[in-house]
């Protein structure tokens, strides 16, 4: 049964203001409410100052960012190929980014500057877009979306394959580097990774929303679509692309997360329902706070030990979605 947008809204901001607060809350590091409470004020002792503000409170950001945007760039996925079981990574993105993430990894480069291992994997994720894009229209000007599947299946297969020879050749430290990047995580956060992360998705977070009522137009079908006036082209092109460039953004600063874009806008759809005006932006403010919780999870379950985010969002992920799958049939 649907809620009002209001309520759903008002129960996502509340749960993400409380995800804000766990992700600066606790820790490795045990801090007290009094001593998180005098970081923000600039009273306090110096030590936990900084470990709120230039340790957690960055990670917390970028969590936010991240799963808001895997999430917006998930309901885009699945209204414009009108399947529910659509991703963000099914573009062959997150092989593209782990090829060139594993590459500077395996030849060292890496090391040379904090900005070698997100540009690479950006500029793999691209790479990955730019080849699905080109066999998707290479028929005619109109994308077939049939084409375009088919080309992610298979590029993100040989991407793979790339992942594993370079790794077969790779000694073991790069090889654990590489493992640790692919499962996802932001345990390094810092203000830099947030201001990278937020430059690429906000504006197109804000130009996919925008875009909610041809988006509407387009789950109901493209044939529809283009008689009630809408550009199916167009649209097609300009969210599949944007909502790719916003997956290939999460997936250079955070690693692969699994899991937030599939789950959270089918969840978010079977409680507000499919108007798009409603399911994107409150598909961002629940990706938010889910990957947030994710990664206070990941921070506690095993602490002082850290799991990999990732395996966090497959573990709680794989058991929603089939219970949201349950539901959907069952309705």
């Amino acid at each position: 049964m649907t809620v009002r947008a209001p309520v759903a809204a008002g129960g996502l901001l509340v749960l993400l203001v409380a995800s804000v607060w766990l992700g600066v809350r606790f820790g490795s590091v045990d801090l007290s409410t009094a001593q998180v409470l005098g970081a923000f004020v600039g009273e306090g002792d110096e030590i936990p100052r900084t470990i709120v503000l230039h340790f957690r409170l960055p990670r917390v950001f970028l969590a936010m960012i991240v799963g808001g945007g895997l999430a917006l760039a998930g309901a885009t996925f699945q209204a414009v190929l009108r399947n529910p079981l659509a991703e963000p990574y099914i573009l062959g993105i997150s092989g593209g980014a782990s090829v060139g993430a594993v590459a500077v990894l395996a030849t060292g480069l890496a090391a040379a500057s904090s900005w070698t291992l997100p540009l690479a994997a950006f500029a793999g994720a691209l790479l990955a877009i730019g080849i699905v894009f080109r066999v998707a229209t290479a028929t005619g000007r109109a994308m077939d979306v049939r084409v375009l599947l088919l080309a992610g299946v298979v590029v993100g297969a040989f991407f793979s394959a790339c992942i594993a020879f370079i790794l077969s050749i790779s000694d073991a430290l790069v090889v654990q580097s590489a493992v640790l990047w692919i499962m996802g995580s932001v345990a390094v956060a810092n203000w830099h990774d947030v201001a990278i992360a937020a430059v690429y998705t906000l504006p197109a977070g804000v130009l996919l929303l925008t875009m909610a009522r041809p988006l509407n137009a387009m789950a109901i079908g493209e044939e529809t679509a283009q008689y009630l006036g809408t550009d199916v082209e167009r649209v097609k092109r300009l969210s599949l692309g944007v909502a790719a460039l916003l997956t290939a953004a999460g997936v250079a600063v955070a690693g692969v997360i699994g899991f937030v874009g599939l789950v959270v806008p089918h969840a978010v759809r079977l409680v507000v329902g499919p108007d798009h005006r409603t399911l994107l932006p409150l598909s961002f403010l629940a990706g938010a706070a889910f990957l947030t919780l994710a990664d206070v999870a990941a921070r506690m379950v095993l602490a002082p030990t850290e799991v990999p985010i990732g395996v966090i969002t497959a573990f709680v992920g794989v058991p929603l979605f089939l219970l949201l799958l349950r539901r959907s049939l069952t309705e």
